[in-house]
């Protein structure tokens, strides 16, 4: 895990954004999670301020606590409290990028085997892959939808749920929240 910062960070100036390019982020990874959440890859802005889904606005947060699994509404800073409620944040692509369309289906595929070792060594019960197109492309089925999938990764389940992206117009914020309570309930049965 990467060095968490106590409070709101410093906005980044647009050129700080742009040279995040390429760069990579920490995993928020621990033991036994109930939910390791795994992305495409970090954004630029994450990247550029060092945390994951940092934007503002960014609705990986609200869904999060909207679909139950926090109790409020968690800030990207906040590590130690995410890893208390047993989630953990990864992605298949550790490269900022601006758009997640700018990763090449390798990569993606490529992204699967680091995924597989972090579940054999930190044994989450369960990866959520955050877009259907991604998991597709990685674990090569074209036909995959939302929702379980037949796949594990070591000892951990996989499902799948919509990228929380602000550009995925197919699912506000409301739908959004849903897929992530889907997955709760199912995990707190």
């Amino acid at each position: 895990m990467g060095a968490q910062q106590a409070g709101p960070f410093r906005r980044p100036t647009p050129q700080e954004v742009a040279a995040a390019a390429g760069r990579g982020l920490a995993d928020v990874i621990g033991p036994g999670l109930r939910v390791l959440f795994c992305g495409f890859n970090p954004g630029l802005y994450s990247a550029a301020v060092g945390l994951p889904f940092a934007r503002k606005g960014s609705r990986f947060w609200p869904a999060l606590h909207g679909g139950g699994f926090t109790d409020r509404e968690l800030h990207p800073w906040e590590h130690d409290e995410l890893l208390r409620q047993g989630l953990g944040i990864t992605s298949l692509s550790n490269r900022a990028t601006a758009r997640a369309d700018e990763l090449t289906s390798a990569e993606l595929v490529a992204g699967v085997t680091g995924l597989a070792v972090k579940a054999q060594r930190y044994r989450p019960r369960w990866v959520a892959i955050l877009g259907v197109t991604a998991y597709r492309i990685a674990f090569v089925r074209p036909r995959a939808g939302l929702g379980p999938q037949p796949d594990r990764l070591g000892p951990a389940r996989l499902w799948v749920l919509p990228n929380p992206s602000g550009l995925n117009a197919h699912f506000p914020l409301p739908a959004l929240t849903a897929e992530f309570g889907k997955l709760r309930q199912e995990i707190d049965g």
